[in-house]
């Protein structure tokens, strides 16, 4: 009767105090807000009562406005630790950054690190856990960490008999499958999984796939219990609440993300060291050919030693880029790379990853190793991405299988 009572109290209070997700869609007449798995108590927090609870989690991890470790500690359920994810569980790690083991000080808990001494947990880390819940906005690229770091607490719960619980989030970029599929000699940390570049699933979507293609070791497969997000299609425009990431710190630049992340692999900079990372781009070798201009400088928590640090670059300005052509197109755009490459007057530094301090080099983060050549020798457009069939069209045909959306 008690926990009955405690039950209904506690879907009360998150009812009032918390209420639901905010992220809203309207045309002509009003539609349903978009509701997050975590933004649904009533549909988890009876499950999770009176088991032992451990969270992964990091800044995005809300329910309204508050963070979840928070709300859920204070309903009173028994979270015996959390694990974080790169750039930590309060996000304030740098990219790439090794993150050490903490004590949460907002609750005492302590916080195991997925990135630094070790990247999935151990058996002794789940010696006292009944049931494991990730939480972590995504943004749909296949370079973009928290898949990885996904797949990994899965066989980590399959091999310790646990549950994994994820709470969904919708995919920003959900509308856009695109690029060509990863050749697993580049695989690395960067690019673990044969799927595109944005691959067009949410987190527990791609949970679902990763079990059903035998991607964890030994093709085992996790047990999952999912909290959908209600109210959500792919095509559906989200603005983020929360930015997933130091340098993912506007809307514009998670939007953008899916096409200007290739300059990772380049010698340019594309906005680290600013306050605005990968909606703008350049070098100091590009002067005289573009007259938009910034300097990086070093930002603690964002870029300590961006590419040209102190140095005026020259380049490209997308913060005022229209993304709704994006949309449209349902392409990522590789003009923007192309029109680099021929406009930079030293072109045998443009794809030198030894040059660049930054992660990464374009195999890794296209996913074969035909791109570099193709720019190189003037390919088209049309030409490169006809390289990247048959395979783009039997991932989307693969992909319809998971889907819990549509």
């Amino acid at each position: 009767m008690k926990n009955r009572l405690f039950i209904v109290s506690a879907l009360l209070i998150v009812a009032v105090v918390f209420g639901c997700a905010v992220s809203r869609r309207t045309k002509k007449s009003k539609e349903k807000s978009i509701v997050t798995g975590a933004d649904q108590p009533d549909q988890y927090v009876p499950y999770l009562t009176g088991k032992r609870v451990a969270i992964l989690a990091n800044q995005t991890s809300i329910i309204g406005k508050k963070h979840l470790v928070d709300s859920l500690s204070a309903l009173g359920v028994n979270i015996v630790k959390i694990f974080g994810p790169e750039h930590g569980f309060r996000g304030k790690a740098s990219a790439g950054t090794s993150v050490a083991d903490e004590t949460d000080s907002a609750t005492g808990i302590p916080v195991i690190s997925l990135y630094g001494k070790k990247n999935k947990p151990s058996k002794e880390d789940l010696a006292n856990v009944d049931i494991l819940v990730y939480d972590l906005q995504d943004v749909g690229c296949r370079f973009y960490t928290n898949i990885n770091a996904l797949v990994r607490v899965m066989e980590a719960c399959q091999e310790n008999n646990k549950e994994l619980m994820i709470l969904d989030r919708p995919n920003p970029n959900g509308y856009l499958i695109d690029g060509p599929i990863l050749d697993m000699q580049f695989k690395s940390g960067i690019g673990m999984f044969p799927i595109p570049m944005a691959h067009g699933l949410t987190v527990a979507e791609f949970a679902q796939m990763a079990n059903g293609e035998g991607w964890l070791t030994n093709k085992v497969n996790c047990k999952l219990k999912i909290v959908k997000v209600a109210n959500y299609a792919h095509d559906m425009p989200y603005t983020l609440p929360v930015p997933p990431s130091p340098n993912l710190n506007t809307q514009q630049s998670i939007l953008l993300y899916p096409s200007t992340c290739l300059f990772e692999g380049t010698y340019l900079n594309h906005g680290r060291g600013t306050h605005f990372p990968f909606t703008v781009i350049g070098s100091p070798e590009l002067k005289g050919i573009y007259s938009f201009s910034y300097t990086p400088t070093s930002i603690k928590g964002m870029a300590e030693t961006p590419l040209f640090m102190d140095q005026v670059c020259y380049g490209l300005d997308l913060r005022a880029y229209d993304t709704s052509l994006l949309r449209k197109k349902k392409q990522v755009n590789l003009q923007w790379l192309m029109e680099l490459y021929k406009a930079h007057p030293q072109k045998e530094k443009f794809f030198d990853s030894k040059l660049s301090k930054e992660m990464g080099v374009i195999e890794r983060l296209v996913g074969n190793g035909l791109f570099r050549k193709q720019i190189m020798e003037g390919k088209s457009e049309k030409e490169i991405r006809a390289s990247w069939e048959p395979g783009l069209s039997a991932y989307k045909k693969m992909r319809e299988k998971y889907l819990l959306y549509r």
